[in-house]
């Protein structure tokens, strides 16, 4: 995770709640019921998979190999170092190996060659993309192997554990390792400016491991998306451990990159350098008054620096959320994704929007996408309202006229919006183009 002076501010989502409830319903009908542990069984219930356990052993070996590589290359990994490549090399061989097809992209910064290493599991809805990612590098201080060895290799572990399982996913499955996020998220941020608008939407989710095997733990989950939150703290709740909501790494690991063009995102963490609380020891265990991780970006950042238990039950996590949401099945249509926050409209002024993120659809929109809108205005003919898409394409909606003399927009469009992909940030754009009138945007909402 990066030092806190290259954090980069999140875009709140503006998605509505009806939105957040009604993805979580879906991934509540199609998920296993919460136990007393997680179903380890393999079994197929209702409509998914169950995930199998992922390996303490093969985790903890991938952990020995980064900090071997590490002592082999003046004790770090870190950009532009020899230790980094060599750590995406070992990663990238095992994937290979597993079936998976992987791609190393370049990118410079500081004078100096950075990689990501991107890996697809063949088959999978691809308008349909299910990320989940790590950083790879270190600082250059130490072998860096809580932050971020331990989440890359839950995630390769992870991504191993697909491949033994020949697993079939209704989502497109991609794993990520990213370059120079310890210098301000530079590799995920080159990778996701560099994905088309139309590749963006195709990004139903993106889940991040940072540091998620800290030798004091807690155990945070993102409260991005809500429906990959309630994965994660559904699984936790699922085994006793009780949750906190993650706020140190706001903004300052790779997830950001994603969220920032309005990707759904979520994650796991076990704590950095902020100071475990009293209460927060209570109910995790662990030592009051220390860090989660002394050793944060230090010297000291080893295979010793590593809790087993957080480690083995944040790799069991993530395996559990590909499994969920990689394999539920495809939202039905009817399905309304609505804003409902109030948007100014400026008299005789600029255009101003309110934007929905829809994920978790397959293909394209329908050629009958409904789009309720509520505008309360003093005259309605001064308005000119527009759909935007994700890729920015602008379906027009109602044109301005001055024998238009009523009040208000209160109605709901039908746009033939077939040549977009239903997945990405949809836009309401309204302008109100002559004077002495007010009003403002109430709510929108498009049924697919």
């Amino acid at each position: 995770m990066t030092h806190p002076r290259s954090s980069l501010p999140g875009t709140p989502s503006r998605r509505a709640a009806v939105v957040a409830l009604a993805a979580v319903a879906g991934l509540l009908a199609a998920s296993p019921a919460t136990s007393a542990a997680p179903d380890r069984t393999g079994a197929a219930a209702a409509g998914t998979l169950a995930a199998p356990d992922i390996p303490l052993s093969n985790v903890k070996a991938h952990l020995t190999q980064l900090q071997s590589i590490a002592t082999a290359n003046g004790g770090n990994r870190a950009h532009g170092r020899t230790g980094y490549k060599a750590s995406l090399d070992y990663v990238k061989a095992k994937l290979d190996a597993a079936g998976f097809t992987t791609t190393v992209q370049q990118f410079t910064y500081s004078g100096s060659t950075g990689y990501n290493l991107v890996a697809d599991w063949p088959g999978g809805d691809p308008n349909q993309v299910l990320m989940a990612g790590a950083h790879l590098d270190s600082v250059s201080s130490g072998a860096g192997i809580n932050d971020n060895g331990s989440g890359s290799a839950a995630v390769l572990e992870t991504a191993l554990a697909v491949s033994r399982a020949q697993l079939q996913p209704t989502k497109h499955l991609r794993f990520a390792w990213w370059g120079a996020e310890e210098l301000g998220l530079v590799g995920s941020k080159y990778y996701v400016n560099n994905l088309s608008a139309t590749d963006r939407a195709r990004v139903s989710g993106y889940i991040n491991l940072d540091m998620v095997g800290s030798p004091n733990p807690g155990y945070f989950v993102y409260d991005d998306d809500p429906a990959i939150e309630r994965v994660f703290k559904d699984w936790y709740a699922g085994i006793g451990v009780p949750t906190e909501i993650e706020t140190e790494g706001d903004g300052r690991s790779d997830h950001a990159s994603f969220k920032n063009v309005g990707i759904p995102v979520g994650g796991l963490f076990t704590g950095a350098s902020r100071t475990k609380t009293a209460a927060q020891a209570a109910k995790w265990g662990g030592t009051s008054g220390q860090a989660f991780d002394r050793c944060y970006h230090s010297s000291c950042d080893t295979t010793a620096n590593i809790n087993d238990t957080a480690l083995d039950r944040n790799s069991d996590a993530l395996a559990h959320a590909i499994w969920t949401l990689g394999t539920a099945a495809p939202l039905p249509p009817g399905e309304s994704y609505e804003n409902t926050a109030d948007v100014a409209v400026p008299d005789n002024g600029a255009a101003v929007t309110s934007a929905i993120t829809v994920s978790g659809r397959t293909g394209n929109a329908p050629a009958a996408l409904r789009v309720g809108v509520d505008i309360k205005h003093t005259w309605r003919g001064d308005l000119v309202v527009d759909l935007l898409a994700p890729d920015g394409t602008a379906y027009r909606l109602k044109n301005s006229s001055s024998s238009d003399s009523a009040d208000n927009v209160i109605t709901t469009y039908t746009v033939d919006a077939s040549g977009e992909p239903a997945n990405g940030t949809w836009r309401l754009r309204v302008q109100d183009v002559a004077a002495q009138d007010t009003g403002y945007i109430d709510s929108w909402k498009l049924t697919f």
